[in-house]
C-alpha cells in the first residue's frame, strides 16, 4: 500500500503581530513543529503500513527549514520525505498550496491513499485536503476518527459528526483528513533519530514540478487579504461606596442602563 502524508511545519510558539506597512500578520518564533493534526495523519499511515505493508511518503510544501519537520517524520517511521520548495510558492493560499501538492503527488506517482490532518494549527481552514482531492480527481472523506477495514480497492472508516459518527466506505485510491481522536502519535526511537540525521530529503522546485507561475504563490491565490486589525479592548473601573446593599443596587442600576439587564 502506497501512502502519502501531507505535512505542514507550523510555529511551536508564536505571537501575532501586524506589519504596519502591509497590514499582514507577522508570526515570530524560534521553534517549529509538525502540525499536530498532521502528526495524527502520519501515525495512522504508519499503522496502516505495519498492518498491510507498503510505503509511507511524507510530503511538505514550504521553505528550506521545513526539511526539519520532514526529518522528524523519517525519525517516526516514514520511508521517504519530499519537500516542495521554491521562492515562487511564497504567499500561496490554500488553493495554490493544494495545486502545488497535487503536482508533487503526480510526480511522486499515484498513491493508494493520501492522508491529511483535518486542519493546520496556524490557518485552521481545513481546506487543503478536500481541494487536493478535487484537483487529483479522488474521492475524499473528512474528519476520519477510525479506519475500520482496508480491503481490495476500498476502505471502510468512521468519520466524526455532531451527532456521533458516520460509517463510510470509500473506493481507493482516495484521500482522507483525520481528527486527533483517531490515535495517539508515537515518539521517535533512537534508531529512527539516527536514520533521520543521515536521510536525504528530496527537494522539488517549481520547474521540476512543471508548475505554472500564474497558479502558485500570491499571483495564483484567489484569496486576498485586504486588511487585518487587532481587537481593541478597554477597561473601565469604578469604586463603589456605601453599604453592601447600596452597592448591589447601584451595580444593578448600571447594568440596566447599559442594557445588559
Amino acid at each position: 500500500m502506497k501512502i502519502a502524508v501531507c505535512i505542514k511545519q507550523v510555529p511551536g510558539k508564536f505571537k501575532i503581530e501586524i506589519d504596519p506597512q502591509s497590514g499582514a500578520l507577522t508570526k515570530s518564533g524560534t521553534d517549529s513543529m509538525i502540525n499536530p493534526f498532521d502528526q495524527n495523519a502520519l501515525e495512522e499511515a504508519l499503522r496502516l503500513k505495519e498492518k498491510h505493508g507498503g510505503k509511507v511518503s511524507a510530503v511538505s510544501m514550504g521553505p528550506a527549514q521545513a526539511a526539519e519537520s520532514l526529518r522528524e517524520a523519517i525519525a517516526l517511521g516514514a520511508d521517504e520525505a519530499i519537500l516542495l520548495s521554491d521562492p515562487a510558492f511564497e504567499g500561496s493560499d490554500t488553493w495554490a498550496t493544494a495545486h502545488v501538492l497535487s503536482l508533487g503527488m503526480k510526480k511522486l506517482g499515484p498513491p493508494d491513499l493520501i492522508i491529511c490532518g483535518r486542519q493546520s494549527l496556524d490557518g485552521e481552514t481545513g481546506q487543503v485536503g478536500p481541494e487536493l482531492a478535487e484537483m487529483l480527481g479522488l474521492p475524499f472523506v473528512s474528519s476520519v476518527s477510525r479506519i475500520e477495514e482496508v480491503g481490495e480497492g476500498s476502505m471502510r472508516m468512521q468519520r466524526m459528526a455532531e451527532e456521533g459518527h458516520h460509517v463510510v466506505e470509500m473506493q481507493l485510491p482516495g484521500a482522507i483528513s483525520v481528527v486527533k481522536e483517531i490515535n495517539v502519535p508515537r515518539l521517535p526511537s533512537l534508531r529512527g533519530l539516527m536514520q533521520a540525521k543521515k536521510a536525504a530529503i528530496t527537494v522539488w522546485n517549481g520547474q521540476e514540478l512543471g508548475a505554472d507561475p500564474a497558479r502558485v504563490g500570491s499571483q495564483g491565490s484567489p484569496l486576498r487579504t485586504v486588511r487585518v486589525t487587532q481587537p481593541q479592548r478597554s477597561a473601565q473601573r469604578e469604586m463603589l461606596q456605601g453599604s453592601p446593599e447600596s452597592q448591589v443596587d447601584e451595580v444593578v442600576e448600571k447594568l440596566r442602563q447599559s442594557r445588559i439587564l
